[in-house]
């Protein structure tokens, strides 16, 4: 039977109701308990890391994480992260550039209803986890309502739906039937050791376009020590250059030494600023395109590639590499896959 861990981290599945509201207080026990039977899927360890409502959890929890997971690699057959749906597609993001060639499942899993409301999803949810962490398949997955989503590719996309989560830009992973983890591809032999990469920059900013967005916000990104920036474009990646002209503002930022880069508030279909002359004249100051990696994506891997990266020619280099399926590259753009 395999062995499994499970890591809490708190969210909504750790809730219970206060008076000042949802407040994650259950351990991973107390939720285990719920799902009676998860004994027959494999035995199973729990460990509370802390007890955090998601939108607290920061760059410095992300680091805690990965480490509680790296440490579970050799005494574990598969890893299961409890984590609150507000940034979970963040976490998972980081969590595959940190873990680097794990070799076994490491998935997130949480819920749109506290565990003991009576039409929670956690169960659920938790149950799907457990048998996608015995299957073998290593990577970092989100695994909602039935899906097992590649961790760089996962966007929450609904506020209280169960069906909370999706596939961005390509189809999920797998799907949960019948009991069973069923993927698209089969079970990859890792060839590398695995390694924990915790090294990140957290002084990425994200920037949304509107209609009128004065350049000058940029000065104000440059004076508070932002290493990068990655703005959400309109549609394919514009941005406008009459009267208040963001082009400006991009330039003072590229001197300042600050990596841009220029995305789509679009959730799906790549960005391609080099259609239209707005996105054109930003890709010739020097931007980089995101193509079609989701925001939380972008933002997660510039600021990992920034803690690696000396220069702004090599953050173009590591940002244009595919390292866990999180980018998909037209052949002028490819780069080979690092590490």
């Amino acid at each position: 039977m395999k062995k499994l861990m499970i890591l809490s981290t708190g969210g909504t599945i750790a809730c219970t109701q206060t008076r000042e509201g949802l407040i994650p207080t259950l351990t991973a026990d107390d939720i285990l308990a719920y799902v009676p039977k998860s004994g027959q899927i494999a035995q199973i360890e729990t460990k509370n890391i802390f007890n955090l409502d998601s939108s607290n959890i920061q760059p410095e929890e992300w680091r805690d994480i990965a480490r509680e997971v790296f440490a579970c690699l050799t005494d574990y057959d598969g890893v299961v992260v409890l984590h609150g749906t507000d940034t979970m597609a963040y976490t998972a993001s980081m969590l595959s550039f940190m873990l680097r060639n794990i070799d076994i499942p490491v998935v997130i899993t949480g819920s749109q209803l506290p565990v003991g409301h009576p039409q929670t999803d956690a169960k659920q949810n938790l149950r799907d986890a457990l048998i996608t962490a015995a299957s073998g398949k290593a990577g970092v997955f989100v695994v909602f309502n039935g899906k097992v989503i590649l961790g760089c590719r996962a966007a929450k996309v609904r506020t209280t739906s169960q069906d909370a989560f999706e596939s961005i830009n390509v189809p999920a992973a797998g799907y949960i039937r019948a009991g069973r983890a069923r993927f698209s591809t089969p079970p990859e032999r890792k060839t590398g050791k695995p390694v924990l990469d915790d090294a990140i920059e957290p002084g990425v900013f994200l920037l949304k376009l509107i209609p009128g967005t004065h350049p000058e916000v940029f000065d104000d990104i440059v004076r508070l020590g932002y290493c990068g920036v990655v703005i959400e474009g309109f549609g394919l990646g514009g941005l406008h250059c009459i009267r208040r002209n963001l082009l400006e503002g991009i330039q003072r930022l590229l001197d300042a030494n600050v990596a841009v880069l220029l995305t789509t508030q679009c959730r799906y279909e790549p960005s391609d600023p080099a259609v239209y002359e707005t996105g054109r004249l930003a890709l010739e100051l020097g931007i980089i395109q995101t193509y079609d990696m989701t925001s939380e994506c972008a933002v997660t891997k510039l600021m990992w590639v920034l803690a690696h990266a000396k220069t702004l020619l090599e953050v173009r280099s590591m940002m244009l590499t595919n390292y866990c399926g999180e980018i998909t590259l037209p052949p002028e753009a490819e780069r080979p896959a690092a590490g």
